[in-house]
């Protein structure tokens, strides 16, 4: 069963809804037979490489937000984010943008390729790892430095990523991600995309991503028939009994 996550790393909402998927999907009987596909998706594409205000400010200044609006819905990602198990300080966020970083997630998608095993794929440790230090250590998207260190700590290859921060590599295949969503109509993030055929928006909670998974499992595999009653007199290729 195919699943693709269209999401940001510059979203709060993307952060929370992984966790709860990974812990969904952890649980799910069938989950060696699920390809997760992180897709490419950017809230806000018109930001510069890196933007001195605070995330406050930016959401404020960008969105047209009031202070009290801004504070109830940090106070309510942070409150949802303990829930899940993870922090986050909204305080230290860089607000820059994330295309780099995106990029980067499609370099361990091709080193995943030949990757059979799904816990030894490095893009969901590269992606957990983006929006952990954006959310949470003050990571600065923008930083090569910085984002090599974590893609590097992931075990991707110091060289190849280097190649790929300083140059427009993987361009296409994340253009292509935001072309998908448009085609779907995907428009906010996180969103999951179940088979190419039903959508599940939103941080959902682990029950539901639990019942979506068992739902759209079920549709794809369905039971052998179960025989009523004894069996009675038929006829087969064979003949007749």
């Amino acid at each position: 069963m195919r699943i693709d996550i269209w999401s940001d790393i510059a979203c709060p909402w993307c952060y929370i809804g992984l966790t709860r998927f990974e812990k969904a999907l952890a649980a799910f009987p069938h989950k060696d037979s699920v390809e997760v596909h992180y897709r490419t998706f950017q809230l806000d594409p018109t930001l510069p490489e890196r933007d001195d205000r605070s995330e406050a400010q930016y959401l404020s200044e960008t969105k047209g937000m009031p202070a009290n609006q801004i504070n109830q819905i940090f106070e309510t990602v942070k409150e949802h984010g303990k829930e899940a198990g993870v922090a986050f300080n909204m305080d230290d966020v860089v607000v820059a943008n994330s295309w780099t970083a995106h990029r980067l997630l499609h370099l361990a998608k091709q080193h995943d390729q030949n990757v059979t095993d799904h816990q030894d794929k490095i893009t969901p440790a590269l992606k957990r790892e983006l929006l952990a230090g954006h959310f949470g250590t003050g990571l600065d998207l923008s930083d090569h430095d910085q984002l090599a260190q974590v893609a590097i700590s992931v075990g991707l290859d110091e060289t190849r990523v280097r190649e790929v921060l300083e140059s427009d590599e993987f361009d296409t295949e994340a253009n292509a991600d935001v072309d998908q969503a448009r085609a779907f109509g995907v428009s906010a993030v996180p969103t999951y995309v179940l088979a190419e055929k039903y959508a599940l928006p939103g941080a959902q909670s682990v029950e539901t991503f639990s019942q979506a998974l068992q739902q759209v499992w079920d549709e794809l595999n369905p039971a052998p028939l179960q025989t009523l009653g004894a069996d009675g007199q038929t006829c087969d290729v064979d003949g007749c009994d």
